[in-house]
């Protein structure tokens, strides 16, 4: 599965994901602090800290999360364009091009 996103206000996401750390009463005041400062500094943490994986798919018959991960980056998406085709897999094919193993 992938998901495309797209933040259209980071300060907004920021403010959210700082309220719900102020509302962890069970997160040591250390690891708040780390959180706090990861999610000021990277909205991606920030999305991260509020959207939890298993949660979006904890209900769905038929399926069981095995593992999540998280991966951001800014781009400039236009859903318009030809260049972004949603069958396509862009990692395996740079790797099947590049002589690897995809």
């Amino acid at each position: 599965m992938e998901l495309v996103l797209e933040v259209e206000d980071g300060d907004e996401l920021t403010k959210a994901a700082l309220r719900r750390l102020a509302a962890d009463q069970e997160l040591p005041q250390e690891e708040r602090s780390q959180a706090e400062g990861a999610v000021t500094e990277d909205t991606a943490e920030a999305l991260a800290y509020l959207v939890d994986p298993f949660d979006l798919v904890s209900e769905v018959p038929g399926v069981e999360l095995q593992q999540a991960s998280w991966s951001s980056e800014s781009i400039d998406y236009d859903p318009d364009s030809p260049d972004w085709d949603v069958d396509e897999d862009d990692g395996d094919q740079d790797d099947e091009e590049e002589g690897g193993i995809g």
